[in-house]
């Protein structure tokens, strides 16, 4: 018998159980052997339990419920971290800056700003990234013209279903993120997070080191400091001119589109860019003032 009192001791790992049982579903953790098979997508684990969790994909089964917002999950431990959205607890806290998160996950992620690691390389031009999901968006919008998404109200595309999602909002009056100092809600997190810092200075400046402007949003920075080294990597398909920012390139793209996605509300009348249906509604508008004054 072990130190710990248990005589069912993983020789791995130096775990102990009280069981063999659960010395055996553990030991598993350490081979290759999964017994578990999805019938629908054939993914298999290691346990029963994430299998029956995994499931609720294909069924559509979300038992968890939030009871403020109403948003369902299929699993509590997701119910748990959303929570955190309404109440504004965050546990995580970084003993570096002290700058705080709600999952464990976004420390880590935040940590290799302090560490400069950059696990993710890009196979096609060798950038790096501190993110997997930063090097899949980034694959996505610099190296490939795919958009298989599209919007439901406008028949916009998109590269990816999340780009949709949030897209969508522009069409309703959702507003998910909330404030927790005061009862202002926004439809973006990057202006909520803005809102926090600029109204209740809760958060963390990122400061350009060659003119210490400061912004709100890293992406930003890093837009502003790829104008001081004058470097335009976001490349047009059509005609090779070069832009600082991906929304930059996006907007002149249109030029060479016919696609006509913004629609004047008063007359019907389609452009391209949301600028020009915004000028064009005020003349507009003060022309239908006009002739009912006539």
């Amino acid at each position: 018998m072990n130190i710990h009192g248990s005589k069912y001791q993983c020789t791995e790992c130096g775990k102990c159980f009280i069981g063999n049982q659960q010395l055996t579903v553990h030991r598993r953790i350490h081979s290759v052997e999964k017994p578990f098979e999805c019938s629908v997508c054939g993914k298999r684990f290691t346990r029963s339990e994430p299998l029956r969790t995994h499931s609720r994909i294909h069924s559509g089964e979300k038992p968890y419920k939030c009871h403020v917002c109403q948003k369902a999950f299929t699993q509590v431990a997701n119910l748990t971290r959303h929570m955190r959205v309404h109440t504004g607890n965050k546990p995580y806290k970084c003993k570096v800056c002290q700058k705080a998160f709600r999952q464990s996950g976004h420390l880590n992620t935040h940590m290799r700003i302090h560490t400069g690691d950059k696990p993710f390389k890009c196979s096609l031009c060798d950038k790096n990234f501190r993110q997997s999901a930063a090097l899949q968006s980034h694959k996505l919008q610099v190296h490939s013209n795919r958009r298989p998404y599209y919007c439901p109200y406008c028949g916009k595309l998109f590269k990816t279903a999340q780009h949709v999602k949030t897209h969508a909002r522009v069409h309703s009056d959702a507003k998910p993120y909330s404030c927790t100092h005061c009862s202002e809600s926004f439809r973006w997190r990057a202006t909520l997070k803005s809102h926090l810092l600029k109204s209740h200075n809760e958060g963390t400046w990122f400061t350009c080191h060659i003119c210490q402007k400061k912004f709100s949003n890293e992406s930003h920075l890093k837009e502003h400091i790829q104008r001081h080294e004058g470097v335009k990597r976001f490349v047009c398909d059509e005609c090779s001119k070069c832009f600082f920012t991906s929304t930059a390139l996006k907007s002149h793209q249109l030029a060479h589109s016919d696609f006509k996605g913004f629609c004047c509300g008063l007359c019907g009348k389609d452009f391209k860019r949301p600028t020009a249906v915004k000028r064009h509604f005020k003349r507009c508008s003060d022309d239908i003032e006009s002739d009912s004054i006539l």
